[in-house]
């Protein structure tokens, strides 16, 4: 009687099972995970370095900015001063101011106010010019005797002063604007048919 001697088995690890050694197969070993993602890591960080080197921020200080002819000139930067303000931007009250022109003075012989001629209407001006042309006048009682009834005007003796006409437009007749002539050359300005009087300031 023969015996059947059953063949050797190649045990846990044999070639039926994964990773077995067993016959002419060769295990393969495996890499850990952890090796593999700090390949991708480091390859990722060399590439965003590479990246970062070749194209610089160009509002970076010391940057080349190129114009519209193309040809590059250097960056430049107006910085003020650690711990100064930049200086700001004048405004209209920081402008010096000139003061208001000051009031005509008072006139100190009749105690009248003064006014300027350039204030006056033109027909005042106009006036002026033909008292110092002399006569003829546009109006018959032009150069005539001013009486100064009213007592506003210093006291003078009779014929000291002499009236003159200063039109006025739209009216009918000669109406109430008065220039009145002294005798020294001054004159004084009414509006209001000798109701009142300013010193005229030529």
């Amino acid at each position: 009687m023969v015996s059947r001697i059953p063949p050797p088995t190649d045990g846990p690890d044999g070639p039926d099972r994964p990773g077995g050694t067993g016959g002419s197969s060769a295990r393969t070993p495996r890499r850990p995970a952890s090796v593999l993602a700090l390949a991708l890591v480091a390859a990722l960080a060399v590439g965003a370095w590479a990246l970062g080197g070749a194209d610089p921020d160009p509002s970076s200080s010391g940057s080349v900015a190129a114009d519209d002819t193309g040809v590059s000139a250097p960056a430049t930067t107006t910085e003020a001063p650690a711990g100064q303000e930049p200086d700001a931007a004048p405004t209209s009250a920081d402008q010096p101011t000139s003061p208001p022109p000051s009031p005509p003075p008072v006139d100190p012989a009749s105690g009248l106010a003064s006014v300027y001629l350039l204030d006056l209407p033109p027909e005042a001006a106009a006036t002026v010019e033909a008292i110092e042309r002399g006569p003829p006048y546009a109006y018959d009682n032009d150069g005539g005797t001013f009486g100064n009834y009213e007592g506003l005007l210093p006291d003078r003796e009779r014929g000291y002063y002499q009236e003159f006409t200063v039109e006025t437009p739209g009216s009918p007749d000669r109406g109430a604007r008065r220039i009145v002539e002294g005798a020294a050359g001054e004159l004084y300005w009414t509006d209001d048919h000798y109701a009142s009087f300013s010193l005229i300031l030529l």
